[in-house]
């Protein structure tokens, strides 16, 4: 995918670009191509973009550590705005004070738009923090010589002592 010149795109007679997806995203590890379709429009002092996307990549469950497909479905927009300050902020030190008005995705009207880097974004975004193999899976399956033993700390003894104090 080509990056987007800004101030092409906003004097184009549509002022909208759509781009159609069918391609692997280098970064992304995927067993199909990401398919789907990618609008940018230039509204002024904003860009909305906008993207409906799919693909399959393989995750591992977090409780039985088998892998599994995923079919990873993206349906989402997003408005980018327009400002000269924009290039200025990306010259700043890494570490600095952000105000709470100003977590907003800003480009400057005179850059390029690069829809590659934000698909990839937005799709890492849409990958599930829980990754489960199914609802009801069981875990790691535990032998029955392992399910008995427990590990001790011997620091732990006095307070089990006074637990069975209590409870005998």
């Amino acid at each position: 995918m080509e990056a987007i010149n800004i101030p092409q795109l906003a004097k184009s007679l549509e002022q909208k670009e759509v781009i159609q997806v069918q391609e692997f995203i280098p970064e992304l590890e995927t067993l199909t191509p990401v398919r789907g379709r990618i609008v940018v429009k230039h509204q002024g002092n904003y860009l909305e973009v906008s993207a409906k996307a799919e693909t399959i990549i393989t995750l591992t469950c977090n409780r039985c550590l088998q892998q599994y497909n995923y079919r990873l479905s993206l349906k989402t927009s997003e408005l980018i705005w327009l400002d000269e300050q924009a290039s200025v902020l990306d010259s700043e030190p890494l570490e600095r004070e952000i105000a709470l008005e100003d977590l907003v995705e800003t480009l400057s009207p005179q850059g390029y738009f690069q829809p590659d880097v934000w698909l990839y974004e937005q799709l890492c975004l849409a990958i599930p923090p829980k990754q489960l193999c199914d609802n009801e899976c069981p875990g790691l399956p535990l032998s029955g010589s392992e399910a008995s033993v427990t590990l001790s700390d011997r620091r732990w003894d006095a307070l089990e002592a006074l637990k069975n104090q209590f409870y005998s």
